[in-house]
């Protein structure tokens, strides 16, 4: 404790005062005082008793601009470890006392003796040019004959240099510190201090030009910065926090290695020892190198401010680019339209218009599974639609499926406002009713003739089979995503908001820089921020998560408007826009930079989830709407989806606490996601047409036995039998990677898993969107070659691992590396900026994707 050296320093003068009766053991005489006058670089080899005490009368020329450090070197050569020797340096203005054999306590008190004791003597202010200091070493102890050796030394390089290394030794009874002084013109430093030896474990502190230093494994956290090393430390030190204008760097080895991540030694007791023996540690050194050398300027933080705002304010001005060239050539083909459609001078008809010319390849009647009558409502497609002749057709290239010949040719796309000519609306009747719009009101389909299991079972489905609810009721039932999603951004982050900022708070009043997890050698403060840098670069998913909104908002503006003049391609062509999943997916990428600016606050195990939440919500959110596009009558409710969502967050955070070594918790985990794998695979394949309850295993024999045994069948479904064949061998193979190897970073396995599944499910799309005779146009095939290099780098930034909270605090901080961006942001920074503009083109990759069927008719889309 901080008065432990006054105590002791009392106790001594007052065994000095009391009379020999007292004392013990009593002497056999008078007590005897000799002062010696002592010099410096002079071993003193002398012995003291009960009746004896030595004192050593040093001084020395102390000038105002230079700093000279003194260091006490003593070894006793006597072993008594009950009767200690104790030396008492006293100076004009502190008091250093210690005994030896020192006793250092470790973990569950243990014991620790060291016979060599070092100490650095502080050293007092001087406001005269030259002044002449004294001091004086007080020997005494209440042994009967102790003998020792005393060495007082100067102190060599005591003052560090700006960008110079200083190599040198320490050991737990010899702890080391210097002195640095700022220098005109620059406010910050970064302490580097680094060890070709990880062990034994060492502590790092700054603190102020303040008598005393604490400099022992006991004390050294009571004051300023500090942390614990291995082989790297790094501390950044602002001269506005030191009104002295400079500061010490305090270097102590730990009596054990735990705090470091090492093993605890073996605590020897022989039969004839006491439990409260002290154990002798003989020489645990460590050699080391520190270096102070400048931080950055403030200019530097303005230029990297600036840069990462132009960075992805760019994004803003190429959108806004791309949507006035879009415009022009809408308002261009309109013209165009429109001169065509007035009459000729030469033959009074209207002029007639390639497809090809709109900008869409003309679709013929078997492009797309339609039916021949173009009417996948009516009484002939949905319950006979094997009754009539059929001939191979299939995707390009593909000959294993059939579908029935056209029994009529297709109307050409044409109307006229006001008048609807596609023979589909005929055969379906919009629901435009005005009454109260909920979804359990119009659960049943818009054709009551006919069962959702008719028309979901069919083994060729159409996009206009599987839209077929009420656009206002599906419109409702997809904006909850957004208002769920909304309402839980705000719970969430208020509570992680201030709790970062408690993190913080308690880093910056203990000082102790073992809470957070840095990248140390390129941590930017900014006012009570430890690491402005790791902030500053989420930037990029706020503004491009925004940015997305806006065009979300444009496209539903643009969409409402051709509903409301009638336009027939909104009414009854291309995939059924629903908008609300969108504006969930730009929220979460908004969530996710400012729970991942809060983790980075103050980076450690206890919030990890905080970077991870919305990760786990942006994975699913992209795989719903990725199913959504061709089966919104059947997509998930928010509810659900958010329940789910809740639960892998749930996992999540169980695995980060319990799940670290953990046998028993990855078997539970494992059975649940095979389980998981299976129910949801069923619900894919059956379009949610099976039920759950006591006859399913009835059921499944059932099945197995009329399509494995009596007769050997293919399945009905066979493409979403084949992604589902993948996607379990995917999922089944990630189950037997943690079971087996069981990771540390569980968050990043259960993220991992989510990822694989979307990039599985995006592929089949892709792949059975171009096998559909379907093609991909030129902004979304620039948006997934552009997204997919940009993920590859981010990739390889996001695995340089700067630091890991899977570790101890010091084994951390070896995997710290200096800047690589305007020597202001690391290579995790660069992942931030690579992230965000990756998942911000894997949003425009699903908004643009089928921006090619906008100009064809739902019952020529096929569903898959």
């Amino acid at each position: 404790m901080p008065g432990t050296g006054a105590a002791r320093v009392l106790l001594a003068w007052v065994l000095l005062a009391l009379p020999p009766s007292l004392a013990q053991p009593q002497p056999s005489g008078r007590r005897w005082v000799t002062e010696k006058e002592a010099r410096f670089d002079t071993t003193y080899a002398d012995w003291v008793g009960a009746d004896l005490i030595n004192i050593y009368a040093f001084n020395h020329s102390v000038r105002r601009n230079r700093t000279e450090g003194v260091r006490v070197s003593v070894n006793v050569l006597s072993d008594h470890k009950d009767l200690p020797v104790l030396f008492v340096v006293r100076q004009k203005e502190a008091v250093v006392s210690f005994q030896v054999p020192l006793i250092l306590r470790g973990l569950y008190q243990r014991k620790y003796a060291y016979q060599e004791v070092s100490r650095t003597l502080c050293q007092p202010q001087t406001k005269a040019e030259v002044e002449t200091q004294h001091f004086y070493v007080d020997v005494s102890t209440l042994s009967l004959n102790a003998s020792y050796q005393l060495r007082v030394t100067r102190v060599e390089n005591f003052v560090l240099r700006t960008n110079e290394r200083f190599s040198f030794n320490a050991t737990a009874a010899q702890p080391q510190y210097f002195k640095y002084e700022f220098p005109e013109g620059l406010d910050s430093v970064i302490v580097k201090v680094t060890s070709a030896m990880a062990f034994p474990c060492s502590v790092i502190s700054i603190q102020d030009i303040l008598c005393p230093v604490y400099d022992l494994d006991n004390n050294v956290a009571f004051i300023g910065m500090y942390q614990t090393m291995t082989k790297k430390a790094a501390i950044t030190v602002q001269k506005k926090d030191f009104p002295s204008n400079s500061f010490y760097v305090v270097v102590v080895v730990k009596t054990e290695d735990e705090a470091c991540g090492g093993a605890l030694p073996y605590y020897p007791l022989s039969k004839n020892a006491s439990p409260d023996e002290p154990v002798d540690q003989h020489n645990r050194q460590k050699m080391l190198e520190v270096t102070v050398s400048p931080a950055i300027t403030s200019e530097a933080y303005v230029s990297s401010m600036l840069f990462c705002l132009g960075i992805f304010l760019s994004f803003y001005v190429l959108t806004l680019l791309i949507a006035c060239w879009e415009s022009c050539r809408q308002q261009k083909r309109k013209g165009l339209l429109a001169a065509m459609d007035s009459p000729s001078l030469d033959t009074g008809h209207a002029r007639s218009i390639p497809d090809s010319f709109l900008g869409h390849a003309p679709y013929d009647s078997y492009g797309y599974g339609s039916f021949g009558n173009g009417s996948s409502g009516s009484t002939e497609g949905v319950t006979d639609s094997m009754g009539s002749a059929e001939v191979p057709y299939g995707y390009v290239g593909q000959e294993q499926f059939k579908r029935r010949t056209p029994s009529a040719p297709m109307r050409p796309l044409s109307i006229a406002m006001g008048e609807r000519s596609l023979e589909n609306v005929a055969g379906r009747p919009r629901l435009d009713s005005l009454s109260s719009v909920e979804e359990d009101d119009y659960d049943t389909l818009a054709d009551i003739d006919y069962d959702k299991n008719v028309i979901r079972t069919k083994q060729y489905l159409c996009v206009a089979d599987l839209a077929r609810k009420d656009k206002r009721v599906l419109r409702k039932k997809y904006q909850i995503y957004f208002w769920n999603i909304a309402t839980i951004a705000v719970f969430y982050a208020l509570p992680v908001i201030q709790l970062v900022i408690t993190y913080q708070t308690v880093v910056n009043v203990t000082g102790n820089q073992d809470i957070c997890y840095y990248n140390f050698l390129c941590a930017h403060p900014l006012g009570n921020l430890s690491a402005f840098n790791n902030i500053l670069s989420n930037l990029g998913y706020v503004l491009l998560g925004l940015l997305f909104l806006l065009i979300i908002l444009q496209r539903e503006i643009n969409y409402n408007r051709a509903l409301m003049r009638n336009d027939t391609h909104a009414l009854e062509c291309g995939i059924p826009k629903h908008f609300g999943l969108f504006y969930a997916m730009g929220t979460a990428l908004m969530m996710e930079g400012l729970l991942s600016a809060c983790y980075h606050v103050c980076p450690n195990y206890t919030n990890f989830q905080f970077d991870t939440s919305f990760m786990y919500m942006i994975a699913g959110l992209c795989m719903l709407k990725l199913y959504q596009k061709r089966h919104p009558d059947i997509n998930a409710s928010a509810y659900s989806a958010y329940a789910c969502l809740a639960l892998v967050i749930f996992f999540s955070v169980v695995g980060v606490v319990f799940g670290k070594g953990n046998t028993a918790f990855w078997i539970v985990f494992s059975i649940i996601h095979i389980v998981a794998t299976l129910l949801l695979s069923t619900q894919l394949y059956y379009m949610g047409r099976w039920k759950l309850d006591s006859g399913i295993l009835r059921r499944i024999l059932h099945v197995l036995y009329t399509d494995c045994v009596r007769q050997c069948s293919g399945p009905m479904y066979v493409d979403r039998m084949v992604l589902l064949v993948m996607g379990n061998i995917v999922n089944w193979s990630l189950a037997a990677y943690g079971l087996i190897v069981r990771p540390n970073d569980f968050a990043s396995y259960l993220l991992a898993i989510g990822i694989c599944n979307l990039l599985l499910y995006f592929a089949f799309y892709i792949i059975m969107k171009l096998r559909s005779g379907e093609r991909i146009k030129l902004i979304p095939l620039l948006c997934i070659v552009g997204t997919s290099v940009v993920w590859g780098f981010a990739l390889f930034f996001f695995f340089q691992g700067l630091s890991t909270w899977q570790k101890t605090p010091a084994e951390s901080r070896e995997h710290n590396r200096d800047c690589i961006l305007l020597d202001f942001f690391d290579d995790h920074d660069i992942w931030h900026f690579l992230s965000s503009i990756a998942m911000f083109g894997s949003f425009l990759v699903l908004l643009t994707l089928d921006d090619d069927l906008d100009c064809v008719q739902r019952d020529k889309i096929y569903v898959f």
